[in-house]
């Protein structure tokens, strides 16, 4: 029994640095083969310059930058010398704008809600360019995918509808439309009225912001995910499991086109309820 217990301890240790060597190896192995599993650092790269500082510029603002001269550059050659009847560029540039126009403010705002045209196509393609960042190759990381960009773009929505309903209706009329809705039961405002002052006033930023970063985020892992798996599983892996890294690789190829889908839907899902809180904000009936 005295025997039995002195050769627990040996091995127990001897186990012990077999997992450590193991982990080892797996470890070195891993780096070895430069297989690279999705993580939330991916969003948060080192900085390129300022680090440290309230001007630290990473990769990410790279992107954001390079895709904001990207969308600059195109309307500015679209529209710097316009012609009556429009060719290339300028074709393209008037669907992309007529786009907006029709398909998001005509049918939410109507006829006058055009002088908002400039403001909600501008988000409109600042998003679907910051989105689209992350299929671009070398880039492969979209500008919405960090909360800042989000959350700037939900910040102006929620000034834009506030100020746009202040505006039309007078500060305190604005506040107390949203506030007391007409045609309730005067109890009824004790549990009404801090609903609808977080649903109006607090939660249409946050769900603006969480619904377009969560989106990105989730896209970025999902592809890091399939095509960093399929490469370590052709390349690296035994030769029976290469045929999982083709299965990998298809799912990369689909997953990339759904994101196509999921980047032209988020920037039209974000600009669609701008257009329609605004809408709603200028409405004599909220």
């Amino acid at each position: 029994m005295y025997a039995t217990a002195g050769k627990l301890p040996r091995a127990l240790i001897q186990t012990e640095k077999t997992l450590s060597t193991l982990t080892t190896t797996v470890t070195i192995a891993a780096e070895d083969d430069g297989f690279h599993a999705p993580s939330l650092a991916d969003f948060f790269p080192p900085a390129i310059m300022f680090e440290g500082t309230l001007f630290e510029f990473t990769r990410v603002n790279l992107i954001q930058l390079i895709m904001t001269v990207a969308v600059a550059s195109f309307f500015i050659v679209a529209f710097r010398n316009p012609k009556i009847v429009p060719r290339g560029v300028q074709n393209l540039g008037e669907l992309a704008v007529q786009f907006v126009q029709t398909q998001i403010i005509d049918m939410i705002m109507g006829v006058s809600g055009r002088r908002y045209l400039p403001y909600l196509a501008t988000l409109f393609f600042f998003i679907l360019a910051m989105n689209l960042a992350g299929l671009v190759p070398f880039l492969n990381l979209a500008g919405t995918s960090v909360v800042a960009i989000p959350l700037m773009f939900a910040i102006v929505a929620w000034l834009t509808f506030n100020i746009a309903g202040i505006r039309k209706h007078g500060f305190v009329p604005y506040l107390k439309t949203n506030l007391f809705p007409p045609g309730v039961p005067k109890p009824v405002y004790v549990l009404l009225t801090p609903i609808e002052f977080l649903s109006t006033f607090i939660l249409r930023p946050v769900t603006l912001t969480i619904r377009l970063l969560a989106n990105m985020m989730a896209g970025h892992l999902m592809l890091v995910l399939f095509f960093s798996g399929a490469t370590y599983l052709l390349l690296d892996a035994e030769w029976f499991l290469k045929p999982f890294g083709l299965g990998a690789a298809a799912m990369g190829f689909f997953i990339t086109a759904f994101e196509i889908l999921i980047a032209l839907l988020q920037a039209y899902i974000f600009t669609l309820l701008t257009a329609l809180y605004i809408a709603g904000a200028e409405s004599e009936h909220h």
